[in-house]
């Protein structure tokens, strides 16, 4: 009969002890301990058997040997979910789906559990009851078949129990809400520890690959706003999406950081309304239909993976009463913000010295990429000089220290996309190679 203990591990120095540690006797780091399962007794077997057989071939397997169907993509039901993981769910998959608290988290997944028959919503946090609620408000709003609405709920946070029901009843997928409230009997931590958290994911993670059933996970995030718990958790799973969004506004943004089967960088588009999360099929419209021709509004061709999306930039230069002037930026890296504003005051000779300046990208996106810095620019130019920017133009560039505009990626189909959209006027560094030729087109 094997016997299971728990040891803690310094996950600086790999230092063990067999009870918990402020400070490691080793490295002399601070809470670095992390409680782990050992079972000598079957590792023992498992040497041992190695040692007299070998690997055991039954576990390989010749990719020649698969089929199209053993390894075919599941729809969600939405389009814009589906984009995220890269054209679907892939069959025993562990995807991890973060977010703020009231962000729309177990809505998204509930509506992907009502579009796939045979799902199991695992609620650690909820009540059968309060799922129901959830489930009627979105299925009167949505006008579900009644075959669409039955959905199985298993109100447990043991993950043993877990992992057995998903083995006896083999549902099509799993959701877990949320990796959090889980935890094993194995370790005497409480649940949402570190140690709770690493255990039950590998856990989850083993019975889905071993019985090919795709599994999400709600994972909750900190104040600072990073996923909550240990980092190994990210590693452990195939693909993280991030739901962003104020919750004062009615736009969710889902974000890929990661992905095993598809571009990391993928975002879909929603709407919050009383049917739940609605799919936002032309974000581009839909970010500029409040446009409002003034001194200050610029807009630019963001990619976000292989879709290119049109979203104002809104730039307010104003006299500042204090000793150092700020530098605000919504939406766009503040670094990044105070990097451009050097640029313009030392290549144009623009004085920005005693100036406040904010910067806000409408509709909640936030930007990352370089690729809008010239719009930025231009927002700001326009706001300092009162004047509008010409109408139907639209900004692509990275501007450098030197004040030259670099070339972007996918620079033909986000010419595309602003063309569909009626821009005529286009910048970028095919036209313009510096800021002062781009002044020139535009104001």
């Amino acid at each position: 009969m094997s016997k299971f203990h728990s040891i803690y591990i310094c996950q600086q120095c790999n230092y063990q002890s067999p009870t918990f540690l402020g400070k490691c006797p080793e490295c002399d780091s601070w809470n670095s301990f992390v409680e782990q399962i050992e079972d000598q007794s079957t590792s023992k077997v498992k040497k041992m058997r190695l040692h007299l057989r070998g690997v055991n071939p039954a576990g390989i397997v010749n990719l020649k040997d698969l089929q199209k169907k053993d390894y075919i993509r599941l729809s969600t039901g939405m389009e814009e979910f589906d984009r995220c993981l890269g054209g679907g769910v892939v069959v025993g998959s562990l995807v991890l789906v973060s977010g703020d608290p009231g962000i729309g988290k177990s809505t998204l997944l509930t509506q992907l559990a009502l579009n796939i028959k045979g799902a199991l919503y695992v609620a650690g946090e909820e009540s059968a009851r309060q799922i129901k609620l959830r489930v009627d408000r979105i299925s009167q709003k949505a006008d579900l078949p009644a075959g669409r609405q039955d959905l199985a709920v298993f109100n447990e946070v043991d993950v043993d129990l877990v992992i057995e029901a998903i083995r006896s009843t083999k549902p099509s997928l799993v959701i877990v809400d949320s990796i959090q409230s889980l935890e094993t009997t194995d370790l005497e931590s409480i649940a949402g520890s570190v140690g709770q958290i690493r255990e039950c994911a590998h856990r989850l993670q083993k019975v889905a690959k071993d019985l090919h059933i795709p599994i999400f996970l709600v994972g909750h995030v900190t104040k600072e706003g990073n996923l909550a718990g240990p980092k190994t958790l990210e590693h452990v799973v195939d693909v993280v999406l991030s739901l962003e969004g104020d919750t004062v506004s009615l736009f969710r943004i889902l974000r890929s950081t990661k992905n095993r089967f598809g571009p990391t960088d993928e975002v879909g588009i929603f709407e919050m309304e009383g049917a739940g999360l609605i799919e936002v099929k032309n974000p581009s419209k839909l970010f500029l239909e409040q446009k409002v021709d003034a001194p200050g509004s610029a807009v630019v061709v963001t990619a976000s993976g292989r879709r290119p999306i049109l979203v104002e930039i809104q730039g307010l230069v104003t006299k500042s009463f204090l000793p150092i002037p700020r530098r605000v930026g919504s939406g766009i890296d503040n670094n990044r913000l105070q990097l451009l504003v050097a640029v313009l005051s030392k290549r144009l000779g623009l004085s920005l010295f005693d100036k406040d300046i904010f910067i806000n990208v409408t509709g909640g996106l936030k930007l990352y990429e370089p690729a809008v810095d010239l719009g930025i620019c231009m927002a700001i130019i326009s706001s300092l000089k009162d004047q509008n920017i010409k109408p139907r133009t639209v900004f692509l560039g990275e501007v450098g220290l030197l004040g030259e505009l670099r070339a972007v990626a996918q620079i033909d189909s986000r010419i595309k996309e602003a063309r569909k959209l009626g821009f005529v006027n286009i910048i970028s560094s095919k036209n313009a190679g510096n800021l002062t030729q781009a002044l020139k087109l535009v104001l």
